[in-house]
């Protein structure tokens, strides 16, 4: 597992992140728990979906090429790579579910911590983290990993997901100085805006909200996944 930041306190949005995409298996309710509560820590917070997002990428928990083969046996890399993307899928249209769910039941969290625009945030960022992992494994495992510091990583990877392209070694800087500020910052918040506006479908109320939601989640994740794995073969 590549090293990640400093952990953070449990109670965090970071941790609560960390907690969504580290693999582990979550029931319904308890994805839909953790979801709520980044709401609530995204309300209180009165950060901007950007900023909270470049925070989070340093600690999303990356595994590197050994760790991936160990936990695949003898799979090929292209094996591995497809169960990535499909994992990521399957993980995302989980995360659109249970804002359907948030919809409709009550979790512990007062209600107007849970309106429908810091719902949006909460699952949006939920999503980008589990997506953002998926672009750094598929990097790890074809041998095109990032060196540096976790925020160094962090901000690279989120980069290539900002761009919907594979990291390029011979024509992307280190990312962090262009994430803090300038034309890659801009282009990261209008990705997250276009984002959030496809996760509004999963407040839909009852059911449909978690259909909806579903659904657009594992077709877009599949969709970035299939084109950052073809960038990445094309330049192993």
């Amino acid at each position: 597992m590549r090293a990640i930041d400093a952990t953070p306190d449990r109670d965090s949005v970071p941790a609560v992140v960390a907690r969504l995409t580290d693999g582990e298996p979550l029931d319904r309710r308890t994805r839909a728990g953790l979801v709520g509560r980044l709401a609530v820590l995204l309300a209180t917070s009165g950060r901007r979906l950007v900023d909270t997002v470049v925070e989070v990428a340093p600690h999303i928990p990356i595994r590197d090429r050994e760790t991936l083969r160990r936990h695949h046996g003898s799979l090929t890399d292209d094996q591995i790579a497809a169960q990535l993307v499909a994992t990521a899928a399957r993980a995302t249209a989980a995360i659109g579910a249970a804002g359907g769910v948030l919809s409709t039941v009550e979790i512990a969290a007062p209600p107007a911590f849970l309106s429908a625009p810091v719902q949006v945030a909460a699952e949006t960022l939920a999503v980008v983290a589990i997506e953002v992992k998926l672009i750094a494994e598929l990097h790890e495992l074809y041998g095109r990993g990032v060196a540096g510091t976790p925020a160094t990583r962090g901000s690279a990877y989120l980069g290539a997901w900002a761009r919907r392209r594979g990291l390029d070694p011979f024509a992307d800087g280190p990312g962090l100085s262009g994430m803090l500020g300038g034309a890659a910052r801009a282009q990261l918040r209008q990705r997250l805006l276009r984002r959030a506006g496809r996760n509004a479908t999963s407040v839909i109320p009852f059911l449909a909200g978690a259909v909806a939601g579903a659904a657009l989640n594992r077709r877009e994740t599949m969709r970035l996944g299939e084109r950052i794995l073809a960038d990445v073969r094309r330049r192993h």
